[in-house]
């Protein structure tokens, strides 16, 4: 099931490519550094989060995710509170044409008071899980997220039906060209 997951999400960051060809154009290839891991497993630490859930596109994926986190900004802006990592997108299901996500950032404790403004206080996932990195454009992610795919086939690995991108670069304030983004497939 991962597998088609990796699959859908490899098409659906292509079908994003060929949706908006000038801005690839204008970006470099940016490749991996020899320090990346790629499939090495790890122990995902539970970490406080704040997140908003929604849905969005393949399309438009990148502004989709930029509002999501300019709202969770906004949120601990107003709170007076400071996210304690870098922030990450939980995918929680995924189709070829959509998707569904948390936006989350990791905090020191839960804020006080209800959720507002869209916002929810949880726990990251946690668990043994590998570790790809894909540096260079959001929409440049297919070959990162093709070679995932035939790696978790070709060791025949079972997975959870989620996947996890930590941004390693600032979301909102690195160029699009230039993120750093850790990929997170969980394991069972």
């Amino acid at each position: 099931m991962l597998r088609r997951r990796l699959v859908i999400l490899a098409i659906a960051v292509a079908a994003l490519a060929v949706s908006q060809p000038a801005r690839l154009l204008a970006q470099g290839t940016v490749t991996t550094q020899p320090i990346d891991p790629f499939g090495q497993e790890i122990m995902l630490a539970e970490k406080t989060i704040v997140f908003t859930t929604g849905s969005g596109d393949w399309d438009t994926a990148y502004e989709t995710l930029t509002e999501a986190f300019k709202t969770i900004q906004a949120f601990l802006e107003k709170r007076g509170m400071k996210a304690t990592g870098p922030a990450m997108t939980i995918y929680t299901a995924m189709d070829d044409v959509t998707f569904n996500f948390q936006a989350a950032m990791p905090i020191a404790e839960a804020p006080k008071g209800p959720p507002q403004d869209n916002i929810t206080t949880g726990k990251s996932p946690a668990g043994k899980a590998l570790k790809f990195v894909h540096r260079g454009t959001f929409e440049g992610m297919t070959a990162t997220y093709d070679a995932i795919s035939h790696y978790v086939e070709e060791k025949q690995i079972s997975s959870k039906e989620l996947l996890i991108e930590e941004y390693v670069t600032d979301f909102l304030a690195t160029p699009a060209d230039k993120l750093v983004i850790n990929i997170f497939v969980p394991l069972n």
